[in-house]
């Protein structure tokens, strides 16, 4: 009899092409709706690849896009999958005060509730912009009602990143209600490495992230969390002809190359929803007051 194998936590952060962090400078968000939208399309597009292989994921979703495509908000949780709170715009904690993340993080979790008809428990801060520095985020999420983040990646990265921080799931000493899930890292030569998706699965072969989620789950015993946006499976996208090499790079990398890898990931391991890896079943979303 064949041991079973660890689940790991398959997850989307709902945005478009022209909402990501490193395109702020260069396409103002009042202009967004101006912009040709592909979220939607992209994100039904994962629903099936989904329903094909029979997996389950969390989707961290803007409120900006839950408000102009309700219809893709709740084929999400008619299809069995969990939807969770990625803010409204995708402003990057660092850049807001406490009293404006509040503000952001009440708005963004009612609209989702509204649509879902279910309470939303689990949020992902815009790029991972949760760190040593604002820590106070994580105790104003506990006081919104959340019972889990994701929105702490322990590396070293110029934009990002808390490498002192737990490589797996902990409790804050400010918000001890809160579970916080850290993205996925492999520890290596007294380093962590990421390896939980988004570029670094665009950058790295497929053998090299299958080998990556192998360790974790063989040798480590843990369950890993898995990334990807919307726009990574859309080589059609249009393209920004106004950015630097750097943020061109990094944005349409091997885009042609993602969903062909995801089907293999897909297939190679066990996935399902964060609150289904990661919370006790007794933990499960209920119909708002």
């Amino acid at each position: 009899m064949k041991p079973q194998r660890i689940v790991n936590a398959m997850t989307v952060d709902v945005e478009d092409y022209f909402q990501v962090s490193a395109f702020e400078p260069y396409i103002s968000s009042s202009d967004w709706d101006d912009l040709p939208h592909r979220v939607e399309a992209n994100t039904q597009r994962i629903l099936d690849l989904f329903d094909a292989y029979k997996v389950k994921a969390t989707f961290f979703t803007l409120g900006w896009v839950a408000e102009r495509y309700p219809n893709l908000i709740r084929r999400v949780v008619q299809d069995g999958h969990e939807l969770a709170c990625h803010g409204y715009r995708h402003i990057r904690v660092t850049q807001q005060s406490p009293e404006q993340f509040r503000e952001d993080i009440r708005v963004s979790k009612q609209i989702l509730e509204d649509l879902a008809g279910q309470v939303v428990i689990g949020y992902r801060a815009a790029s991972y912009s949760i760190g040593a520095n604002n820590l106070w985020a994580l105790e104003i999420l506990q006081d919104e009602g959340f019972i889990y983040s994701s929105s702490i990646y322990p590396v070293r990265h110029d934009l990002y990143g808390m490498p002192g921080a737990p490589r797996f799931a902990y409790r804050p000493d400010n918000a001890p209600d809160l579970l916080e899930i850290p993205i996925t890292t492999l520890r290596i030569f007294d380093r962590n490495w990421p390896c939980g998706g988004g570029g670094f699965f665009r950058l790295y072969p497929y053998a090299v992230s299958k080998w990556a989620y192998q360790r974790l789950n063989d040798t480590e015993m843990q369950s890993g969390i898995f990334y990807f946006h919307p726009w990574e499976i859309d080589p059609e996208q249009p393209r920004q002809a106004n950015l630097p090499a750097k943020a061109r790079f990094r944005h349409y990398l091997n885009l042609d190359k993602v969903a062909g890898r995801l089907e293999r990931l897909l297939s190679d391991f066990e996935w399902n929803t964060m609150q289904k890896v990661f919370l006790s079943e007794s933990v499960k979303p209920t119909t708002p007051p």
